[in-house]
């Protein structure tokens, strides 16, 4: 299966090899169970500005700057285009009500992943369109010593968040790798486009309630169930790229 897959993304993008040395994370509902989280508190803040935001909507939305998916829900529900103030504004409300939420649990088994990937050599990277600064000071301390702060992509690293790949291809940048040299961890429809348009490898985790097929259609280059699959992955290719 992901001898296939492998081969499947050289031939879609013209690639000659795949050697990945950097494995590039989203955070929220990957790193972090908090995802359950994130959907109260946008359908909780939009509805005191009167908006529309079925907390299953957080999931479809989710890997965009928040201050963008405000601008798209005004846009659609109430006819027009707010101002970078006032979508910030929103923003910070949905960030406090956020913050008074129970604290987000480290995804389970997360952390063997990142262990079998340090193990490996290959330079572990973030890349979140959270702009929670709450959350984004908590990743350095609750994954000592994988994650460092320089090796951090946030919405406050971009001008255009996912679905746009250029999240992603700073990813790339900071890590000093090309496509063919790196792989994705993702679990959002948005944060897969994202990562397909950077075309690097694509790893979909489905920790949510969305279908498989959500994120396949993205172009995922594989779905797996949980991290302990994701793992099960890193150690089968350890032993099919070793030369």
């Amino acid at each position: 299966m992901y001898q296939q897959a492998i081969h499947q993304y050289l031939q879609q993008h013209g690639f000659g090899e795949f050697c990945p040395k950097a494995v590039l994370f989203d955070m929220d509902g990957v790193l972090y169970n908090s995802m359950p989280n994130h959907a109260y508190s946008w359908h909780t803040s939009m509805e005191e500005y009167g908006l529309v935001m079925p907390p299953e909507d957080a999931y479809l939305y989710e890997g965009m700057r928040g201050v963008e998916t405000i601008k798209l829900l005004c846009e659609k529900q109430w006819g027009r285009i707010i101002s970078d103030e006032e979508s910030a504004q929103m923003y910070a409300r949905k960030s406090a009500v956020y913050a008074s939420c129970p604290q987000a649990e480290v995804m389970k088994g997360v952390k063997q992943v990142l262990q079998q990937i340090a193990q490996m050599g290959m330079t572990i990277m973030v890349v979140t369109g959270s702009g929670q600064q709450s959350l984004l000071d908590h990743l350095t301390s609750d994954f000592a010593p994988y994650i460092q702060r320089q090796n951090i992509i946030s919405a406050f690293d971009v001008q255009r968040g996912k679905p746009h790949p250029e999240p992603y291809l700073k990813g790339l940048e900071r890590a000093g790798v090309q496509p063919w040299q790196a792989v994705v961890v993702e679990n959002a429809p948005l944060g897969v486009r994202a990562a397909v348009a950077a075309q690097v490898f694509t790893l979909a985790v489905n920790t949510g309630p969305l279908a498989n097929e959500v994120l396949a259609g993205e172009g995922a280059s594989l779905v797996l169930p949980d991290m302990m699959e994701a793992k099960k992955f890193f150690q089968t290719i350890q032993t099919i790229l070793k030369p």
